[in-house]
């Protein structure tokens, strides 16, 4: 592990231990904890919603941030419980982890969660035809790549991973995101991006060029940031890229320079409760009519 990728595990731990000191599960809430989606022992999973739930639900599917070394079910809990709250199944997933695990583990892990899903919809009050995914950081970048491969059966092909049949990705949510993978390799990042990716990155090919592969297919977007986000200026141009290339995206920028990088996640900032909001009133928008609560 790069000496960078140990001081972000330890910086995060520390923020999100300080965010999150004191929360604790909301009483409206049924959760379900440590489901086991794929063999291996990182392959597990949380579902979240409200309780009473009887009919079935939209379904929202995490995919953590991290910079690919670091995050788990733990540290997304209670945003995952307060998505729920709104009407929502949440899907909450860990996934292998670098760098004792390469490209394209999460992916391949993810694509595993989406088989879990459609297999046991029916037991979680998963509606399998409002499916939609939110990534933030790292795992927005994930997210970015995994909507083109179900959206684009090229890609999927090139990168050997074939996303289930048996859902509709209705939308996405990219929260404080990074996209273009080349653009990465600069600066301080690159240590982290070996950690994942390897320092021959360049054998991947075609499988990091993850941009020229979305299309007029691409799931409605909604990318969200805020002025005191370092990745910030990544919103904006892939905004731009999803309409040129035909597709339906949005991009939003929540409060001020003191506002940072993934601040949706603090349920005690009013521009978290407000991006949350937003967000979710946008995956209702793209609901199927026959699948609207």
């Amino acid at each position: 592990m790069s000496l960078m990728s140990f001081l972000m595990r330890r910086a995060f731990l520390k923020s999100d231990n300080k965010r999150d000191a004191g929360l604790t599960s909301p009483p409206d809430i049924e959760r379900f904890n440590d489901i086991r989606y794929a063999p291996n022992k990182e392959a597990t999973l949380e579902i979240y919603y409200p309780k009473g739930t009887t009919g079935k639900l939209p379904v929202i599917v995490s995919i953590h941030g991290g910079g690919y070394v670091y995050g788990s079910t733990k540290t997304y809990q209670f945003y995952g419980m307060n998505l729920a709250q709104r009407g929502f199944v949440f899907v909450n997933f860990n996934y292998r982890l670098a760098p004792r695990h390469k490209f394209p583990a999460p992916i391949e892990d993810t694509n595993h969660v989406m088989e879990w899903l459609i297999a046991n919809a029916d037991a979680y009050h998963v509606d399998l035809n409002n499916v939609f995914m939110v990534g933030d950081s790292a795992g927005g970048q994930l997210l970015s790549q995994y909507a083109a491969m179900v959206t684009n059966r090229s890609y999927a092909d090139i990168m050997e991973i074939h996303p289930p049949k048996g859902f509709t990705l209705r939308a996405i949510g990219l929260n404080c995101g990074m996209y273009n993978i080349f653009d990465v390799f600069q600066g301080n990042t690159r240590s982290i991006m070996f950690d994942y990716f390897g320092r021959n990155y360049l054998e991947h090919g075609e499988k990091i060029n993850v941009l020229q592969y979305i299309n007029a297919c691409y799931p409605p977007t909604f990318l969200l940031s805020a002025p005191g986000d370092f990745l910030q200026k990544f919103q904006q141009p892939m905004c731009d890229l999803i309409k040129q290339r035909g597709g339906r995206a949005e991009y939003h920028c929540y409060g001020d320079e003191n506002t940072g990088h993934v601040f949706m996640c603090d349920l005690r900032n009013a521009y978290a409760t407000k991006a949350n909001d937003e967000e979710c009133a946008f995956f209702r928008r793209w609901m199927a009519k026959e699948g609207r609560s």
